[in-house]
Formats: structure tokens, sequence, C-alpha cells
């Protein structure tokens, strides 16, 4: 069950959970009100995991918390989740065309113009994926070829179980090329937002 704003009765209403064979839009997804965040990719309906673990939070936390130094005063911006990232196919943005919008652990901007009030239109320069035991299918398959397909630059996946992060860049020809793997005393250097390193030192802990 989940509730829906009803626009005749101008009040959210108890329902039952979208009907899975059905394809839906962000028209669609703007008038949920799960009990718990949900991903909407290619039309389907993904509820994210019950409420992060301790370690997921903590290395999300401390990451995001290395990243945020660095860009004050800069035009590429950092988002933590919750945070929506719509995601266009050819160029088709109305509410009623998109179909897909995930809520990445991190993301970066660098297009203002990708920002609106309710979140990015458009495909972020960097996105960042936490790995938890609920979501890490998901995030290195399905989301993985999302955000291959929506063109980001750079995706990282960060598992803190195993302490390390796998970083894809996109090639060329617009394909991840085979992920570089960063563990131990090492430090990451972002290639679609220069400057930004990261020591894993202060994040694995």
């Amino acid at each position: 069950m989940f509730t829906i704003y009803d626009e005749d009765e101008n009040k959210f209403v108890l329902v039952e959970e979208p009907d899975a064979s059905l394809s839906y839009t962000y028209a669609d997804y703007v008038k949920w009100k799960f009990e718990e965040q949900v991903e909407l990719i290619k039309g389907r309906i993904y509820k994210m995991s019950p409420a992060p673990t301790t370690l997921h939070q903590q290395v999300s936390s401390r990451l995001h918390g290395e990243m945020y130094p660095f860009f004050k005063g800069k035009s590429c911006q950092l988002f933590p989740a919750p945070f929506d990232v719509r995601l266009p196919v050819k160029n088709r943005k109305r509410d009623d065309e998109i179909t897909t919008v995930v809520q990445p652990d991190i993301c970066v901007i660098c297009d203002e113009t990708k920002l609106d009030k309710r979140g990015c239109v458009g495909a972020p320069d960097l996105m960042i994926e936490v790995l938890s035991t609920a979501t890490q299918q998901k995030d290195k398959t399905i989301k993985w070829e999302l955000y291959e397909e929506a063109g980001i630059k750079e995706y990282w996946i960060v598992s803190p179980i195993e302490e390390n992060v796998a970083v894809y860049i996109l090639n060329s020809k617009g394909k991840y090329d085979s992920p570089k793997i960063y563990s131990g005393k090492v430090v990451v250097c972002s290639q679609a937002v220069a400057g930004l390193e990261i020591n894993l030192d202060d994040i694995f802990i």
C-alpha cells in the first residue's frame, strides 16, 4: 500500500501498490507518496532498500564530507541523497515523457541548466553509489547500464565491505571502459571533475 495525491479530492489517499506490469512516467512519480523511497527505472518502480546500514551511512557520510570543501566556490555542485535525478531519453524532458528517476548516494552536476527546483534533469557529470547488500546487484548491473546509456561521464561504485572503489569512465564511443579498482592507501582522482581527489584512507577507517 502507498499514498497518492488525489487531485479531485484535494488530499492524499491510500491505494494499492502500482501495477508492476504497467509503465509509469515522472508525471506519475510526483503524485506518489511511498512510506519508503522509490526509484523509477525505464517505467518500472523499484523500492529502495530498508534504512541503509550503519556502515553504508558511515562511508557515504565520510565521502560526502571529504568532497564538500572541494566544491565551495566552484560552478560544479555536489548533491547527496535523497535527490531526484531525471534521465531523459532522446532529450524528451516533459514529465509525461521521462520514465527514469534515480536517487544516487552522491552526484555532481557541473551544468547548472540541468538543475531545477525538483532536482536534476539530464546526466550528471559524476554519479556515486555506495553498495549495500540489498542494492548491490541493481547498482552493478541495472544502474551501470542505465548510467552508460544516459552518457554519465564517470560512475563510482563504492564497496564498504571490500573497502574499494570501482571507477568507470565513459569513452569516446559512449561506453564504459573496464573499471579501475582502487583500494588501500591510494588517492582516487576524478577525470570528469578536474582536481577532485579522494584519499581512501579517509573513507575506509
